[in-house]
């Protein structure tokens, strides 16, 4: 539980109508409902770094719940840039209630499309104090969503579907990720490769460390399908700063795949924080559809390639554990409160203060994060936070490596990127004061982390 994300969200929660103590699950039996509602801002409304212009393509908050004879676990990805400290508070206790479990059985992750909007109800809150509202982020359009995505939550359930397999499938992405981190003789960073990369010189180099499979995971009852989830690792954007709210490439892959299949598709994004797509991409406009192209085809892959086995309520499993990050040492809450609290500031600069302030004050007060691991017979999948470098996920296949192990990162986006211990060492904007907020010792820190989740 997030102790400062909690104290700020009672108070919220008191705004929002009382949808429902949920519904468990019939006992030993296996079942899944899916929801998918609308969560594009109105126009006028700030995106991640400009107002909504248009809906270009619809952003949505789908997921998954799983009932078996535990409780309830609620699994949701949405179309936003990231979601943090009391956003995710908020987020995870409506639905929580709305299924009828625990807090801790539910992870909201966003796929972090830049032409998207960003959630933090603490960082809010603070800035509301100084006259500031809807700075950031349309607050009450964000509590709609909430209130939206419960009550398709609470009647998904109503009509849930028996699951009796599940299947596995890997397909390799081709010309999409590339490491955006590029080191010279010396060992550091020489070049960024941007998701967008004019530069062909720095387009040529090799596409370095990266996870090229795209991972699926489908419920299935009997010979019909019930819902898909995939995953793979890269930032999403092919080019933004347009104002046009969409779901970019990842986004539109899924959709094709949801129309071509007929079986909702649920996509998480993997540990993408040091991979985009800028080997490939120039930044032109058409390359975004070739982009989803791509990606839309490793999906493909992964469904015909896809191994069904039987399975039970008694196969799912549910493990968490409470990680305390290391909060970077260039955090300084005396310079952050006066950036809040300065009227002239810009208030971009206000709310970035904020929102990093919140991430220090949960660090002072040992408010950890907590990393979860979904089971289902011999898959396991990772919940994790922030904007994690590829390693992670590379290192967790390596902690488990008979099993199927998938990773979801954007998590609570609070930390920013989370790199390994020696890029700090190495420099480039990923590990910048302006971009992570952890210490090189974080590695440790999740590391073990993972290990304990995923090993029997």
């Amino acid at each position: 539980m997030q102790k400062f994300g909690r104290w700020l969200v009672c108070s919220v929660c008191l705004a929002l109508p009382l949808i429902g103590m949920g519904i468990t699950a019939k006992a030993a039996e296996l079942r899944v409902a899916t929801f998918d509602v609308d969560a594009s801002p109105p126009i006028g409304s700030p995106l991640a770094y400009d107002p909504v212009k248009e809906i270009q393509i619809p952003l949505s908050c789908r997921g998954v719940v799983i009932l078996s004879d535990q409780k309830p676990i609620v699994l949701c990805a949405i179309d936003w840039i990231g979601i943090s400290s009391g956003g995710q508070t908020l987020f995870r206790e409506a639905f929580a209630k709305a299924a009828g479990t625990d807090i801790s059985r539910v992870v909201v992750h966003t796929l972090h499309q830049h032409d998207a909007p960003r959630c933090d109800f603490t960082a809010s809150e603070l800035l509301k104090v100084e006259g500031l509202e809807n700075v950031g982020f349309d607050a009450r359009h964000a509590r709609s969503v909430i209130v939206a995505a419960s009550a398709a939550i609470t009647e998904a359930i109503k009509a849930a579907t028996p699951v009796t397999h599940i299947g596995v499938g890997e397909g390799i992405v081709q010309k999409v990720a590339s490491n955006r981190r590029i080191l010279g003789p010396d060992g550091k960073v020489k070049h960024t490769r941007y998701t967008a990369t004019r530069d062909p010189k720095i387009r040529a180099f090799p596409a370095g460390t990266i996870d090229p499979a795209l991972k699926s995971v489908s419920f299935w009852n009997d010979e019909q399908p019930v819902a898909v989830l995939t995953y793979y690792a890269t930032h999403p954007q092919s080019y933004y700063r347009t104002g046009l709210a969409n779901p970019d490439f990842p986004g539109m892959a899924r959709n094709s795949r949801q129309k071509k299949l007929g079986v909702p598709h649920i996509h998480f994004n993997g540990a993408g924080g040091n991979i985009g797509a800028g080997k490939w991409n120039d930044g032109a406009k058409e390359n975004r559809q070739v982009l989803a192209d791509r990606v839309a085809a490793g999906m493909k892959l992964a469904w015909k390639n896809t191994k069904k086995v039987p399975v039970q309520s008694s196969d799912v499993t549910w493990k968490t554990t409470d990680a305390l990050l290391p909060v970077s040492d260039h955090m300084d809450e005396e310079k952050l409160v006066a950036t809040i609290k300065n009227s002239e500031a810009k208030p971009t600069d206000r709310w970035y203060a904020a929102k990093n302030l919140t991430w220090l004050r949960r660090c002072q007060m040992k408010d950890p994060i907590q990393i979860s691991c979904l089971g289902i017979g011999n898959i396991r999948i990772l919940h994790m936070p922030g904007e994690l470098f590829v390693e992670y996920q590379l290192a967790a296949q390596k902690i488990a490596p008979n099993k199927f192990v998938g990773m979801a990162a954007y998590g609570d986006y609070a930390p920013g990127y989370i790199g390994t211990e020696i890029s700090y060492s190495q420099g480039g904007y990923e590990a910048s004061p302006g971009a992570s907020k952890t210490s090189p010792a974080v590695e440790a820190v999740l590391t073990k982390a993972m290990t304990e989740l995923l090993r029997d």
